[in-house]
């Protein structure tokens, strides 16, 4: 079992949690992932690691509560447990060697493009941190995004706060402005990722996506997070989940993620109504 340490939401929908697993926090790295089951009777879905701390032996996730697995594990508190929690998964972002790198990051993503900015940096590149979300209520690690680079520079899609437009908007910006990239790291949705990755192409800048497609068992046993890079077929669960965001066929994974969406949003419907039914009877 393992033990949750912290949680805390960071926007209405989006939440973190520390996990004590310390054999996960001291080998974890950025680009990595954790497989996760809440209870014997619970589904097995994946979690980018966002941070690690192994001297407290702790593994930070950030997620977004969309479905039913996401939404309970939402509602643990400090001192509850997870049953399962297998990691670290997948192979780590390469990183080193560059001098300076634009670092992209759509809603969620920003939380697996945090580790990656903060490593990069670390690693002594000069880092532009870009970050997009649709409006201001959903903004997450905005100081920590500032930490981890030379430029931060938020985007939102209303203009709530900072820039209004896309995150493609501001690259393209800065890129006419004169700066020139040796990588450009992008995480986020598969359309943004798309479109980033179709704008560095015409600028010849090498560009690394992190895909996160159905996955089951993390081994590349079962085939679900199959993608297709170079025309060849890759499992992003040991292959990736960083792959060249120029050679990812976008549109069959944009497909293949809505293969389960009727059944997840019925999963996530008898849950809801199964959590209105235990308030009412209180």
């Amino acid at each position: 079992m393992y033990k949750v340490v912290r949680n805390q939401r960071l926007s209405f929908n989006t939440v973190m949690i520390v996990v004590e697993a310390q054999r996960v926090s001291r080998k974890a790295e950025p680009g990595q992932f954790v497989i996760l089951r809440i209870n014997e009777t619970g589904e097995r879905i994946p979690l980018t690691v966002s941070g690690t701390d192994p001297d407290e032996g702790t593994v930070t996730l950030i997620f977004q509560e969309m479905g039913k697995t996401t939404k309970l594990l939402g509602m643990l508190k400090a001192g509850d447990c997870i049953m399962d929690f297998v990691g670290p998964l997948g192979e780590p972002s390469e990183l080193e060697g560059y001098k300076k790198a634009a670092v992209v990051g759509g809603g969620l993503g920003v939380a697996i493009a945090y580790p990656q900015a903060k490593k990069l940096k670390k690693l002594g590149a000069e880092v532009h941190f870009i970050t997009g979300f649709r409006n201001k209520e959903l903004i997450i690690l905005e100081e920590e995004a500032k930490e981890a680079s030379d430029l931060a520079i938020i985007a939102t899609d209303d203009g709530s706060n900072g820039v209004k437009g896309f995150v493609t908007n501001v690259l393209k910006d800065l890129l006419d402005a004169g700066n020139h990239y040796d990588v450009v790291v992008a995480v986020g949705p598969l359309p943004m990722m798309k479109f980033v990755s179709a704008l560095t192409k015409e600028y010849g800048i090498k560009t690394i996506v992190s895909m996160c497609p159905v996955m089951v068992d993390g081994t590349g046993m079962c085939g679900c997070c199959r993608v297709t890079v170079g025309g060849k077929v890759k499992f992003a669960c040991v292959d990736g989940p960083d792959f060249d965001g120029h050679q990812v066929d976008f549109d069959e994974a944009i497909k293949r993620l809505s293969y389960y969406k009727e059944k997840e949003d019925i999963s996530s419907e008898k849950h809801q109504c199964r959590m209105e039914k235990m308030i009412n009877e209180k």
